[in-house]
């Protein structure tokens, strides 16, 4: 699977989880999914790249 469809899953799925513990009141835990995420994502396009487009 391409790494951006991959990742798009990926977030898609951290978005879910989020607005799931949102609607439990739950904003610290969803931020810090979020930003884990975010974090995870990131590393794994950055470890996708080729040497030479970075």
């Amino acid at each position: 699977m391409p790494i951006y469809r991959e990742l798009y899953f990926y977030l898609f799925a951290a978005l879910a989880d989020a607005v799931d513990l949102l609607e439990r009141g739950d904003a610290a835990g969803a931020r810090q999914l979020l930003i884990s995420a975010q974090q995870t994502a990131e590393e794994r396009i950055v470890d996708a790249m080729p040497e030479h487009e970075e």
